[in-house]
Order: structure tokens, then C-alpha cells, then sequence
């Protein structure tokens, strides 16, 4: 099992910044790739930004030049540095990791309970 546990969300205000963590834990496994995905009332989620055990990273265009996702290996989390929030990111975030069980290679994919980011005059 992994269990994704995110943290940071919060309001704040147009032009503000906000860092969401992401911290993995289970038994064992090796995650290949985490990443942020967002859901609006009424909008489909959206891939946000994901990063993968080598450091190759992926962005939505809406957030390219304002969001910085990066890992941390060796504790397994990831996060998600949002600056120059705008309206329009409002949203629930949701951590992702996909992986593989170190014993069996059994993939593995979970998600984060969410944490709602709310930008807002």
C-alpha cells in the first residue's frame, strides 16, 4: 500500500504563492513518477505538473513559468511551488505516484485525499 498525504493548501490572494507538499509512505515500493493533478467545480481534473524519478518534469501550459514541481527521492514527496496564483488556479489539488512494489513489481498507482487551493481577492 502507499499512502499519499498532501499538505499547504490554503487561500490566498491573486499574485500570492503557496508550496504543497506531498509525502509517500507504505511498505515497501519504488515510485517511479509523482505529480499534481486539480479539479474545479464543474471541470474535468487536469494534469497540473508531474515530475519523475529522474527529474524530468511536464507542465500544464496555463501553469509553465509560475509552477516549480520538484522530489525529494529519499523521503519520497514532492512538491509543487505555485507563485503568481491567479483566480483561475482554484481548484482541489490531488497528489499522484505511480510506482511498482520493490518485491513483486506489482504496479502501483495512488492518490492523495486533496487540498483545496483557493485564490481569491
Amino acid at each position: 500500500q502507499v499512502q499519499l498525504v498532501e499538505s499547504g493548501g490554503g487561500l490566498v490572494q491573486p499574485g500570492g504563492s503557496l508550496r504543497l507538499s506531498c509525502a509517500a509512505s507504505g511498505s515497501t515500493f519504488s515510485i517511479n513518477a509523482m505529480g499534481w493533478y486539480r479539479q474545479a467545480p464543474g471541470k474535468q481534473r487536469e494534469l497540473v505538473a508531474r515530475i519523475t524519478s529522474g527529474g524530468s518534469t511536464n507542465y500544464a501550459d496555463s501553469v509553465k513559468g509560475r509552477f516549480t514541481i520538484s522530489r525529494d527521492n529519499a523521503q519520497n514527496t514532492v512538491y509543487l511551488q505555485m507563485n503568481s496564483l491567479k483566480p483561475e488556479d482554484t481548484a482541489v489539488y490531488y497528489c499522484n505516484a505511480d510506482g511498482r512494489t520493490l518485491a513483486t513489481m506489482i504496479p502501483v498507482r495512488a492518490w492523495g485525499q486533496g487540498t483545496q487551493v483557493t485564490v481569491s481577492s
